[in-house]
């Protein structure tokens, strides 16, 4: 079957104008959620749909506008805010709501007088999560991360036997993963230097991990495998995600069973969820480098090695509290391609997190890990980009980092653009850092 529809067009223009600029992160291929309300108001959760410099208001629009046969009531829970119950009627009625929204905002659409009285100016709009988190986890599919972090510890042998056999992750903490603009507070911990006893006090190394996040719409029973189709069916959508990292106190706790307060303070992840459906263009066919293990079989198929990758742009941009006053412009850090960095695709991720039995529940987050690339200065983190603190990062006004301070702002963003397919933005996320309490 086709990935790509009607809804991928790259002649499809939609009646609001804005959404028709170039490289603009919405446009009518697009079509994002969004769990949201008027900000300073205290009114009810509704999802939007991003449309150029507008958010469909997806309640309103069921109030004002006439669906086709079925559509209202495939829109209800997310009138409700409740992405989740939505996500549960699964992946028919996804596609479903994207058909129905694509052509009531196409050019043509009978519908544009009564929904352009349900545009919304996102300036004036405060977001949530865009579902309740059941259980977080982070994964390791970044290959040149893996080389670059584990080269510091390593020389000789960075990749660990198991890495080109098995997606590593670890689970997180959903408790403490926050929207865009959520606080960022520079945690505590315990840390060791080398030929003393331990200290506890504020994190010193706090970096920042760049990452996509993908959303569980589907859950499985307990004790149910889920083979790789079943798992690709699984996966709704994705976002850029930031998991923030004491990289001192991760350095002391993580032997022998890997990461614990060094993760848990803080993660990040835009309010914008983009539909694995949209991402259909930029599907890639999944290969390994030559002389690479090919992946067991349950991690592979055929749907996978034709159009498992996904080929997606990350970048890390960071502005100073120094910059920000001076009104200078955040600075690129580092740009990564998930097509390149990334080890294991996301159907694979979730074919393995269910391969023991795990139910997987709506709304679960699973991270990708840190997208790196394989060149200088294509690191995902601040580890990689000042080689473990050793060289400074050097910033415009003659600022230099090794790892964040308070005031910094770090902001990821993510896009897909191809020949033949119109670019489409998954939004970005930022936060600030928060003096330790």
């Amino acid at each position: 079957m086709p990935l790509t529809d009607a809804t991928h067009d790259p002649a499809l223009k939609s009646w609001v104008e804005s959404a028709n600029a170039p490289n603009h992160d919405f446009p009518i291929q697009n079509l994002p959620f969004a769990r949201l309300r008027t900000a300073g108001v205290d009114e009810p959760w509704r999802v939007g749909v991003a449309i150029g410099d507008h958010v469909l208001d997806l309640k309103l629009a069921r109030q004002q506008s006439p669906w086709g046969e079925g559509i209202d009531a495939l829109l209800e829970p997310l009138a409700s805010g409740d992405l989740a119950s939505f996500m549960s009627l699964g992946p028919r009625a996804w596609k479903l709501v994207r058909e129905a929204l694509s052509m009531a905002l196409a050019a043509d659409s009978d519908q544009a007088p009564f929904l352009e009285l349900c545009l919304l100016d996102p300036a004036r709009l405060e977001y949530s999560l865009p579902c309740r988190i059941g259980d977080y986890t982070d994964f390791y599919a970044g290959i040149h991360h893996a080389r670059a972090v584990g080269s510091l510890f390593r020389p000789d042998n960075p990749l660990l036997p198991n890495y080109q056999w098995v997606p590593i992750g670890y689970h997180g903490r959903a408790s403490s993963v926050v929207v865009e603009g959520g606080r960022v507070r520079r945690p505590h911990g315990q840390t060791r230097v080398e030929g003393a006893e331990p200290t506890f006090g504020p994190c010193r190394r706090l970096d920042y991990e760049l990452e996509l996040g993908l959303w569980i719409g589907a859950a499985n029973e307990p004790g149910q495998r889920l083979d790789m189709d079943a798992a690709e069916a699984r996966l709704f959508g994705i976002t850029p995600l930031n998991d923030w990292s004491a990289r001192d106190v991760q350095a002391w706790e993580y032997q022998p069973l890997g990461p614990f307060l060094s993760k848990s303070f803080a993660t990040s992840v835009s309010p914008w969820v983009v539909t694995f459906d949209a991402l259909a263009p930029f599907r890639r066919p999944f290969q390994r480098p030559p002389g690479d293990p090919q992946p067991l079989p349950y991690l592979d198929s055929p749907r996978n090695r034709e159009s498992g990758a996904l080929d997606i742009q990350v970048e890390a941009w960071l502005q100073t509290a120094r910059m920000k006053s001076a009104g200078q412009p955040a600075v690129r850090l580092s740009h990564a391609s998930a097509l390149e960095a990334a080890y294991w695709t996301p159907a694979q991720l979730v074919a393995h997190h269910t391969s023991n039995g795990c139910n997987l529940q709506i709304g679960d987050l699973l991270g990708t890990g840190t997208l790196s690339g394989p060149q200088p200065g294509q690191g995902g983190s601040l580890l990689e980009l000042s080689r473990g603190g050793k060289e400074p990062v050097r910033l415009p006004g003659g600022e230099t980092r090794t790892f964040l301070e308070d005031g910094d702002t770090l902001t990821i963003r993510a896009w897909c653009e191809a020949p033949g397919a119109v670019r489409i933005g998954l939004g970005s996320v930022s936060g600030t850092i928060e003096p330790a309490r």
